[in-house]
């Protein structure tokens, strides 16, 4: 069998996009969300990888960006294999956890960032009204991954290992 020089065989490689977000949530345990102003769907903090920057990074930065906190972001509570689907290719999405906050941490946001309008904070049921389905089964499962210690590996948003093993926080 005939290896190909390094670069063809880089150049054939599957190419895939990441996505990072942070889960905040109260102490009554309600996430805190972000309206877009680009899209009708709200979101958690966070967004589309740059090139070469990993996701905990992605997540960093985008916290600050969106939200005007410096906060490292937390553990890993999932990654969540998204398939392809026009216009968009293959990627993997990663949520961190994020810590609590208070009623007036999120009153205290000043956005900067126009492509956000509002943040809110809201049961998990009231934010199943405003996300996507996937990304609401997503929350979930880094719901369940916070209270277990383990990380959630999903596809498509729907959890198929919620106890990863040599995953743990």
């Amino acid at each position: 069998m005939d290896l190909l020089p390094p670069e063809e065989y880089a150049a054939q490689l599957n190419r895939k996009y990441t996505s990072a977000g942070v889960l905040f949530r109260d102490m009554r345990s309600r996430v805190l969300l972000v309206e877009t102003s680009y899209k009708p769907d709200w979101e958690i903090p966070g967004g589309v990888g740059e090139a070469d920057e990993p996701p905990w990074t992605t997540a960093s930065r985008e916290v600050r960006e969106e939200l005007g906190l410096d906060r490292p972001p937390g553990r890993l509570l999932v990654i969540d294999h998204r398939p392809a689907a026009p216009p968009m290719p293959e990627g993997l999405a990663f949520i961190f956890d994020g810590g609590t906050v208070t009623e007036a941490d999120v009153a205290s946001v000043r956005l900067s960032d126009p492509e956000i309008v509002s943040v809110g904070l809201f049961t998990m049921d009231e934010a199943a009204e405003r996300l996507i389905p996937v990304l609401a089964s997503r929350i979930r499962a880094a719901l369940q991954a916070q209270l277990t210690d383990t990380v959630s590996l999903c596809e498509a948003g729907r959890p198929v290992v919620t106890s990863a093993p040599g995953l743990r926080g």
